[in-house]
């Protein structure tokens, strides 16, 4: 049986706002996640655009900084995203003594409507992802925000 959720989380070295920019601002999201980044939270959409040609249209759940960003993800184009046809992704941010511990969890293989099979292997591959990429935010994170604090 596939879980329903894969869980992340993980203490990075600069302070909340930084790691808000860094999660929720396009030319930062480009440095340690997407090739390609849009993201418009007043219209409430987005797209993420990967090297291996993949893309994703994002419909924009929660934004509320510098705290909560959520977006549902994996569903075609020009299709409302719901929980049957896509995954919910949400980033939780917290600052701790002049740190932010980030919680990311990827949710809905209980609800979509996909064979196990298809679970299973996006499961695997977005946690190794997940892995992956929070580590590369981990790593960019700290000198993120020098330039502004100068």
């Amino acid at each position: 049986m596939v879980p329903s959720r894969i869980e992340k989380e993980l203490l990075i070295e600069a302070p909340v706002d930084v790691v808000w920019r860094i999660v929720t601002e396009p030319d930062q999201i480009k440095q340690w996640f997407s090739q390609e980044a849009e993201l418009d939270p007043k219209e409430g959409v987005g797209r993420l655009a990967f090297r291996d040609g993949q893309t994703f249209f994002l419909q924009i759940e929660a934004f509320e900084p510098p705290r909560r960003f959520a977006f549902r993800w994996g569903h075609s184009e020009h299709t409302k995203p719901r929980p049957d046809n896509s995954m919910l992704v949400e980033f939780t941010l917290q600052a701790e003594a002049g740190s932010t511990r980030l919680r990311v969890v990827e949710s809905g293989f209980d609800q979509i409507g996909w064979a196990d099979e298809k679970k299973s292997t996006y499961f695997d591959d977005h946690s190794r992802g997940w892995d992956f990429l929070l580590g590369r935010l981990r790593d960019f994170a700290p000198g993120a925000g020098v330039a502004e604090h100068e």
